[in-house]
């Protein structure tokens, strides 16, 4: 069975949940194999080996100190060293141009945002805000896919995870460019937006940058805390929050828009989300067409109550 090359997604050895994601889908097509870039990789591949990598392959620590150029030419590396099945990216910004590099260096095709894939790399994508769901595949060479975190649900299986040293020699140009600082973004206990299960997300509707009514619900839900491009462009919330077309993709398991009117640049961001409900004074709002439930009434009456009711039942 070939292998299918993942790059693992990691914080100081901590292996993130989008990398269990896509060793899921690779277990479809082949046999997974994760690639680690950086230092941890003996504290990550137990996580690894749970959801069914075969093999770990590492790459020396210093590939880290170098933008994305490194990964892309070890990717590539690997792809044909291996006779690689297909090779497997989370689509964020960074790994999504990880992924045009990896399949220029091979002669090969791209397929990012897709939020499923078969045994024989078919790809699914939602495009046009939601409005169209289309299917993609690579017609020569080895895949490269760049799938949204939480498109495919993680499901642990057994792996053996043997770790085996790799290396690769950069080209100049690959080193033209290197991290010379490192600053840790401070964070509190809610989860990251792009990975998280659940997202409680405020618009226009909340009226202020007062966000309290919108982060209480979060917190009662484990949720992480989202904002549309109206909040965001008036000041209410930080840009980093907003999800959208010009923001972030999420796909959570359960997304409740509060005060969002469901603008097409907004639905485009959350529109693959499992369940969706909204909260919104306008009964003619359009995510309404979106959303599995909705309530018709004030966010700061209905949000409360639910944060309430919530927090009884824990």
């Amino acid at each position: 069975m070939a292998e299918v090359l993942v790059l693992v997604d990691h914080v100081d050895g901590e292996v993130k949940k989008v990398t269990t994601e896509l060793l899921t889908a690779a277990r479809r097509i082949g046999e997974p194999a994760a690639v680690w870039v950086g230092a941890g990789a003996d504290s990550g591949t137990a996580k690894l080996a749970e959801y069914g990598a075969q093999k770990v392959y590492t790459a020396p620590a210093e590939l880290a100190d170098y933008v994305v150029a490194p990964k892309a030419e070890l990717l590539a590396h690997l792809a044909q060293e291996k006779s690689a099945a297909a090779v497997l990216v989370s689509a964020t910004p960074e790994n999504k141009e990880i992924a045009g590099r990896t399949a220029v260096k091979l002669g090969s095709g791209v397929l990012t945002d897709v939020v499923d894939v078969t045994g024989e790399v078919v790809t699914e994508h939602s495009v046009f805000g939601g409005a169209t769901v289309t299917h993609a595949k690579v017609r020569s060479g080895v895949p490269v896919v760049a799938v949204r975190p939480n498109s495919v649900p993680a499901e642990p299986a057994e792996g053996a995870a043997e770790q085996e040293e790799v290396s690769v020699e950069l080209s100049d140009a690959a080193k033209a460019a290197k991290v010379v600082e490192r600053v840790v973004q401070e964070k509190g206990e809610r989860p990251e937006l792009t990975e998280a299960a659940i997202v409680v997300s405020g618009g226009r509707g909340v009226g202020s940058d007062d966000f309290s009514v919108v982060e209480s619900l979060a917190d009662s839900l484990g949720a992480a805390v989202g904002a549309s491009r109206a909040a965001v462009d008036s000041g209410w919330y930080p840009n980093q929050f907003q999800v959208g077309q010009t923001g972030k993709t999420v796909s959570p398991n359960l997304y409740v828009a509060l005060g969002i009117s469901g603008a097409i640049q907004h639905r485009a961001g959350m529109q693959t989300s499992k369940n969706i409900v909204a909260v919104n004074k306008d009964p003619e709002a359009p995510i309404f067409e979106l959303a599995d439930f909705g309530v018709v009434g004030d966010l700061h009456t209905v949000a409360p109550q639910l944060t309430e009711e919530i927090n009884k039942r824990k």
